[in-house]
């Protein structure tokens, strides 16, 4: 019996790359083979990829008072899907400029916000469907003082309209069981947290 479980694909053939639509975001198709885990190349077949700037989401936490900074604003996207498009989201901002993560992760934080960040935790990367996406994320913890935190930010240039709300952890951590909170880098980010408040508590209090 042939052993697959020890061979990992790593060849990937792009035959012809053409643009189909090119705006903020691109579409492009792929022309491809790909190494097989059975050994040898797959037939050449077509995949479409939306091509976006990498993002940076950040969870604004104070370990002192234990609560976390969670913004609210109109989706496109979850038109049709719920019954509501205004999600509970992370501060969150597209690397669109020559900028470092962190650099974009303070900036979207003054903008959505109005926070300081104290310091950054890194918490993980990850794409979010690379499916059909080219998106790589950024998720950070960033330490703040949510004191007087609140309203309503956002840049008009950009036609955003945030509400800005400070919860307390646990009761963020039972909008995610709930169902509330439900884009994957909130959800993942308050479960990072629930795993590491501990840790987190004691370094930043």
């Amino acid at each position: 019996m042939t052993d697959f479980a020890n061979s990992t694909p790593t060849t990937v053939d792009v035959v012809k790359r053409e643009r189909c639509y090119e705006g903020f975001y691109k579409l492009d198709r792929l022309h491809l083979r790909h190494e097989l885990f059975a050994g040898g190349m797959s037939r050449e077949i077509n995949r479409e990829v939306f091509v976006r700037h990498d993002a940076v989401c950040m969870l604004p936490y104070d370990p002192q008072r234990d609560e976390v900074v969670l913004i609210e604003q109109f989706r496109v996207g979850a038109m049709g899907k719920t019954d509501n498009p205004w999600l509970v989201e992370l501060v969150a901002g597209l690397i669109d400029k020559a900028e470092v993560p962190e650099e974009v992760a303070h900036r979207e934080a003054q903008e959505e916000a109005g926070l300081d960040i104290k310091a950054l935790w890194p918490m993980t990367k990850y794409f979010p469907s690379p499916g059909g996406s080219n998106e790589f994320v950024h998720l950070y913890l960033g330490r703040c003082s949510t004191e007087g935190v609140g309203g309503l930010h956002g840049l008009e240039e950009e036609a955003e309209d945030i509400r800005v709300t400070v919860w307390a952890f646990e009761d963020a951590l039972q909008a995610v069981r709930d169902g509330r909170i439900a884009n994957a880098a909130s959800i993942i980010a308050l479960q990072w947290l629930a795993l590491n408040r501990a840790e987190v508590r004691g370094l930043w209090s």
